[in-house]
């Protein structure tokens, strides 16, 4: 069966035929909706502990119809990880990083395209393209192949060299700009008519979203059906932070969740690209665009997002927050992390960390609250960011073992 009985402007409640391929209305993204009570009269949430651990567990919360396989690299479920000596540090009781870098791409994109890629082949596309900053190109690449379709990549010259390798090794027609994602996106949108391909950019199409909605669906299943007390996540484009929003809320209204109480969503951006905060801070509904974009956290170096106000309600709905951190200490607050807990924590991540420090001397946070921070990718992927000067030992000098001990306090 599928369960979904419409799509939904986003931007003012306008209605679309299930079914059918949709991009965008009135420039604005299109909501995926679902026939909740049927849902909830044939199903319990029990269901899904029978079933494998794939995201595609949550079938009857998605959007592909259950006789149609989906395009699956074996995606999710994602552990929940503790964090005891990080939250120490922070003074926190009860800190948790989902991490996303165990996915099949190294990154939380893989959700997004196992969902948009198994659509649009659904749908018989079978050419995509897509402006990225890194980890979504190489997801969509990797995808695309698995369905056998072709893929067309634009990415910033200064994307992350593994990002580039990627995209290009796993098949698509790659190719770097000198400019931002957003100079990446208006190619891409310049190009549809004579290359007939379809558009995959960030909530351009209506499908990524509802898959990086399964990290929310994990969590609260992960934690017994209550939700945590706050939730930091680095946030460019948006469609995490506004997936996970969303599954909260069909997961309220299916009446699954334990005590219907709902996290502070909390919006993490860096200073050197914070359209998102800076709006929040201003009380707009929209953000302006940012003209200067610079940050080492590539993924959330995003100018100008087509669902602002959807992050911006997510936020605010919640109780939350969107905030900025420190660009100069990104990398600092990174490797605390990995070398706290061992977790392969990402420079967008790592702002997280950065927010969790902030709200904690702010008293925003409690030592108390229930901490989760989202590690959308894995450090790997970002060799510039991680690169380190080794010290060398040679083979015809031999070491001084005494003075080796005084240094590393042995």
């Amino acid at each position: 069966m599928n369960y979904v009985s419409h799509l939904e402007s986003a931007w003012d409640g306008t209605r679309f035929p299930a079914g059918q391929v949709h991009t965008i209305h009135e420039g604005r993204p299109l909501w995926v909706r679902y026939d909740l009570s049927a849902i909830s009269r044939d199903m319990s949430r029990e269901d899904f502990a029978e079933r494998g651990s794939s995201l595609w567990r949550y079938r009857e919360l998605l959007p592909l119809p259950a006789d149609i396989p989906p395009v699956t690299l074996g995606e999710g479920m994602s552990p929940i990880l503790p964090c005891p000596r990080l939250g120490e540090k922070f003074g926190v009781e009860n800190l948790w990083i989902k991490d996303e870098s165990q996915l099949p791409t190294g990154s939380f994109k893989s959700r997004g395209m196992t969902l948009a890629i198994s659509m649009a082949k659904h749908f018989g596309i079978r050419r995509v393209a897509l402006p990225t900053n890194g980890n979504a190109g190489g997801a969509a690449a990797a995808y695309a192949a698995r369905a056998g379709m072709e893929a067309f990549v634009f990415l910033p010259a200064d994307t992350p060299h593994v990002n580039k390798l990627e995209a290009s090794l796993y098949g698509a027609v790659t190719y770097e700009f000198e400019g931002l994602i957003s100079d990446c996106g208006r190619i891409v949108q310049e190009g549809e008519s004579t290359m007939n391909w379809f558009n995959l950019s960030t909530l351009r199409e209506p499908y990524r979203i509802e898959g990086k909605k399964t990290m929310g669906l994990e969590l609260a299943e992960q934690f017994g059906w209550k939700l945590p007390d706050v939730i930091l996540y680095p946030t460019g484009g948006g469609t995490g932070l506004i997936g996970m929003w969303k599954a909260f809320q069909e997961l309220a209204e299916l009446g699954w969740l334990e005590d219907n109480r709902m996290p502070q969503m909390v919006a993490v951006q860096s200073s050197g690209c914070c359209p998102i905060a800076r709006a929040f801070e201003a009380g707009e509904w929209c953000a302006a665009p940012v003209t200067d974009a610079a940050t080492v956290a590539s993924g959330i170096r995003v100018p100008a997002a087509i669902g602002d106000f959807m992050i911006l309600d997510a936020v605010r709905e919640s109780g939350g927050i969107a905030m900025s951190v420190p660009e100069e200490r990104i990398l600092d607050w990174m490797r605390l992390a990995i070398r706290q807990e061992g977790i392969a924590v990402c420079p967008e991540t790592a702002a997280c960390i950065g927010a969790l420090e902030i709200l904690r001397e702010r008293e925003i946070i409690s030592s108390s609250d229930q901490v989760v921070i989202f590690n959308t990718g894995a450090v790997q992927k970002y060799l510039e960011a991680a690169e380190v000067r080794l010290p060398r030992l040679s083979p015809t000098k031999s070491i001084d073992w005494q003075e080796f001990a005084t240094q590393h306090h042995a």
